[in-house]
């Protein structure tokens, strides 16, 4: 489980394909010595385990892997040697959850439809999947390439957000633009919520 509040940006240092597989070699400043075999780590809000890892620098490089359905589902497929990537490492009990409960299991894809450039701020807007525009609501929570951000607006698939300077600087959205895709993990309450409702018409 993870909070949504990225605490590196790694760099996809190699990608090979073994069969149906994708092995991703990324490199970050996390320590090595923390970052144990099987260890989940969320890379661009996808939770993928840890296969390999070793020193590099003064961080750490480390392997996951991503099958079919991680490929398909998410950007992971469209990742690219020398791209950028949010990280968050598994939340600890007592840590504290600054942004808000995040799962790591992406649930579809958005896409930038506009970038727009503020004094203070950056706004930016997103076309939905429309299975899952009715759990975006304004001021609600919702996690973007793994980053835990509050809904500004929301306008049929429509929604929008704003980042502030610390946010861009200190993660993978300075690199978006117009066109890119992101995952897309909608609030858990939200979910439960819908289908508590959906199940009370069920009777």
């Amino acid at each position: 489980m993870f909070t949504g509040i990225i605490t590196d940006i790694g760099q996809v240092l190699a990608r090979e394909t073994t069969g149906e597989v994708e092995r991703f070699t990324i490199g970050s400043r996390f320590d090595p010595a923390g970052i144990a075999l099987g260890a989940s780590i969320a890379c661009d809000g996808v939770c993928l385990t840890v296969t390999s890892v070793e020193p590099r620098g003064e961080g750490a490089a480390f392997s996951v892997d991503a099958g079919p359905e991680t490929l398909g589902l998410t950007t992971v497929g469209a990742w690219r040697v020398g791209g950028r990537v949010n990280l968050e490492r598994a939340l600890k009990i007592g840590d504290e959850l600054g942004g808000h409960l995040v799962l790591g299991h992406v649930d579809g894809v958005a896409e930038i439809i506009a970038r727009d450039e503020g004094p203070d701020t950056v706004r930016f807007e997103f076309d939905a999947p429309a299975a899952l525009a009715r759990f975006i609501a304004v001021k609600g929570s919702v996690c973007l390439a793994g980053t835990s951000l509050t809904v500004n607006t929301v306008l049929g698939v429509r929604f929008s957000v704003h980042l502030i300077p610390h946010t861009l600087r200190e993660t993978a959205w300075g690199d978006r633009k117009v066109g890119d895709r992101v995952n897309l993990e909608v609030d858990m309450m939200a979910r439960y919520a819908a289908r508590l409702a959906e199940a009370g018409r069920l009777g």
